[in-house]
């Protein structure tokens, strides 16, 4: 996640770079799939979730051993997401162990269940934060949702936080197909009061890899990020507005600081530039970690076809500070990066982006990530945009995920 207004105010008020505490592994944030289950049916799904039950999900008894593993592991935060978590039959024991047992507690829900009794609960359990799936106006969200009525009803889920005083953002995943509506959701967001607006580049798993064609084209892209930096400039400068952070496409933080470079004073600029490499970009299998709905832990939500182990076998704390080949490959910095990603001049920034589309569109996740959109100048390669990875329809093929990941 790059908290693009954080940074950008460090340009108004910089603050010197903070030492990392300590040694040892990195406790990372952790995103749990509660459960397959949603009345959802959303295109860009990387679960694939459905409303249905499915087999072999957490028992309550194997789900709060989980809670106690993660809370003497003392991770930073947690985020229940789904699925629809609020589906699962236990999730109100959960989050309330939960609540308990991490400093940070986040919900990730489509929201068109958060009303009455059920929101009541939700702000007496003290979430930190709850997001809400949003991707577009009306009938666009309807749409990308696969319910009629899906949009008015996760709008009400975000005043019914906001009535309880619970910090509400919405989630945006942009595509060819409603990037067009960034500036009517942005002034939603103002409209209502909403907290965070957090814009979801498309990763090409479970659904979004059957879609991946729907993604943005680069000059789309960029035009998206160019007004999220106008709207969070605006903000740092005291006009009012959300939060903003972007995720999936570490470019994102390379695209901040070349603009910064052309506007402020170079010690702002190296200023800024180490709190970004302090953070280091793509974080997959370092600062961020995936349980499943079946108790598999993998490197991040969109790795589910590499699983490091399973927290029915062993406790999650055990599994994350293990020998797993991958891991330790993505925690290398710099990583076995190749091609333009190999050679870009902000692998400190970016981190090398997002693995799982490098691996989707060549098989290789350590190839470039072809939804960088920067051009070659701009990120000091030589030679020209001709030999970019290629975005191909989805042919149904799977990799092997222990040879094919160059472990």
């Amino acid at each position: 996640m790059f908290r693009l207004s954080d940074y950008m105010n460090q340009l108004i008020r910089p603050t010197p770079l903070r030492a990392r505490r300590g040694k040892g592994p990195v406790r990372p944030v952790v995103i749990w799939n509660l459960t397959r289950t949603c009345n959802l049916r959303c295109r860009h799904c990387y679960t694939v979730s459905a409303d249905t039950h499915f087999p072999g999900e957490l028992s309550h008894k194997q789900a709060m051993a989980v809670v106690e593993d993660l809370a003497g592991f003392n991770i930073p935060a947690l985020i229940l997401s789904g699925g629809e978590p609020l589906d699962r039959f236990d999730f109100f024991e959960i989050a309330e162990a939960s609540r308990k047992a991490v400093r940070y507690l986040a919900l990730s829900t489509n929201g068109t269940k958060i009303t009455g009794e059920m929101a009541d609960r939700i702000g007496e359990i003290g979430f930190d934060y709850v997001g809400i799936s949003i991707d577009g106006i009306g009938a666009t969200n309807d749409w990308f949702r696969g319910v009629a009525g899906a949009f008015e009803a996760a709008l009400r889920g975000v005043r019914a936080c906001k009535a309880r005083g619970i910090k509400v953002g919405l989630r945006f995943t942009i595509t060819k197909d409603n990037g067009a509506q960034l500036p009517d959701l942005l002034k939603l967001c103002r409209d209502e009061g909403v907290d965070k607006f957090y814009l979801s580049h498309l990763v090409y798993a479970g659904r979004g890899d059957k879609h991946r064609l729907d993604d943005t084209g680069h000059a789309h892209t960029r035009a998206a990020l160019d007004l999220l930096i106008e709207e969070a400039w605006k903000t740092a400068k005291g006009h009012g507005g959300p939060e903003i952070v972007t995720g999936n496409n570490d470019a994102d933080a390379v695209c901040f600081l070349r603009w910064a470079e052309a506007r402020f004073a170079p010690d702002l600029i190296a200023n800024l530039r180490a709190h970004l490499a302090a953070w280091g970009g793509n974080s997959s299998g370092v600062g961020v970690a995936n349980i499943d709905t079946r108790g598999r832990v993998h490197p991040d939500t969109y790795w589910s076809d590499y699983t490091i182990g399973s927290v029915k076998e062993q406790p999650f704390s055990a599994l994350w500070q293990g020998d797993d080949p991958m891991l330790a490959t993505l925690r290398r910095r710099p990583r076995p990066l190749k091609g333009r990603c190999g050679a870009c001049a902000y692998r400190d920034v970016c981190g090398g982006n997002t693995r799982i589309r490098a691996l989707q569109l060549t098989g290789d996740p350590w190839a470039e990530d072809p939804a960088c959109y920067l051009s070659e100048a701009e990120i000091g390669v030589a030679g020209g945009d001709a030999g970019r990875v290629e975005l191909k329809p989805f042919r149904g093929k799977s990799h092997d995920p222990v040879h094919d990941f160059g472990v």
